[in-house]
């Protein structure tokens, strides 16, 4: 379904992707895992259309979409849900889920909505209150909810558990596991690789700009010297504990960064 080729992405005179190659089989749940400043939000950023890669091809269904927009990216089947959340603070929840679904005719939309109501039950209970008001972990139950909305074939998450408590980490893997056996496609950045590489069909890591290890999920979480070379510690499933990163609205628990 997509295929990234040799991308290379910079800021300025820095290269934050090098050369980048990976692919995301139709109905796969792929990995995308390493250390921080890898690379991982820019390789993102750069397939949704939010930065022009300096080399290189992003291809979706067998359609080049490496200069497409934003918005071309959306209707045509690929979406985001970005680090920190990105929801609007001073749009109610029921907003936040329209705006999503903006590029979908009028009764699709209505469809989606009744069915983002029983996917998540605590957005429900808060249709008419504004997003800022969400804790952390409604808040990206949103994120993902506003992204869903547009009906995507490609689901892309940018560190869907960043900042959460252990509770609300779990949450967020059982939705990824639900998405995946209704069989969605997704691709997701994740900073706690045990418990991605545990659901994921195959994974990439990411080091400096470069994808220098790849296989299955359970072929890297057994490959413990690439995990301290690369990533660092990594958790166990045992572990379950927050996530270091950027703390939800009202404090949920997550890492003081």
């Amino acid at each position: 379904m997509l295929e990234i080729e040799g991308l290379t992405a910079r800021y300025g005179s820095i290269a934050a992707l090098r050369g980048a190659s990976l692919s995301v089989g139709s109905g796969e749940v792929v990995g995308l895992i390493g250390p921080n400043g890898a690379g991982k939000t820019t390789l993102l950023s750069t397939i949704a259309g939010l930065m022009s890669p300096a080399e290189g091809s992003v291809t979706f269904e067998g359609q080049d979409i490496t200069d497409h927009s934003p918005e071309q990216l959306l209707r045509s089947g690929v979406a985001l849900v970005p680090e920190h959340r990105r929801i609007f603070a001073d749009l109610t929840v029921e907003e936040n889920l329209r705006i999503g679904g903006v590029t979908v005719p009028a009764a699709k939309r209505a469809e989606l909505l009744d069915e983002m109501a029983e996917r998540f039950e605590v957005l429900k209970e808060k249709w008419d209150v504004p997003a800022g008001y969400l804790s952390g972990g409604e808040a990206q139950q949103l994120a993902i909810g506003r992204a869903l909305m547009s009906a995507p074939r490609l689901l892309m998450m940018d560190e869907p558990s960043l900042g959460l408590a252990p509770m609300l980490v779990d949450l967020v893997f059982e939705l990824i596991s639900t998405l995946r056996d209704q069989g969605r496609t997704l691709f997701v950045v994740e900073q706690n690789a045990a418990r991605m590489l545990a659901i994921a069909d195959r994974a990439y890591v990411l080091r400096s700009g470069e994808v220098v290890a790849s296989g299955t999920g359970a072929e890297l979480s057994q490959q413990e010297d690439l995990f301290d070379t690369f990533v660092g510690h990594v958790m166990s499933p045992d572990d379950n504990l927050p996530a270091a990163g950027v703390q939800g609205p009202r404090g949920d628990g997550g890492g003081t960064g």
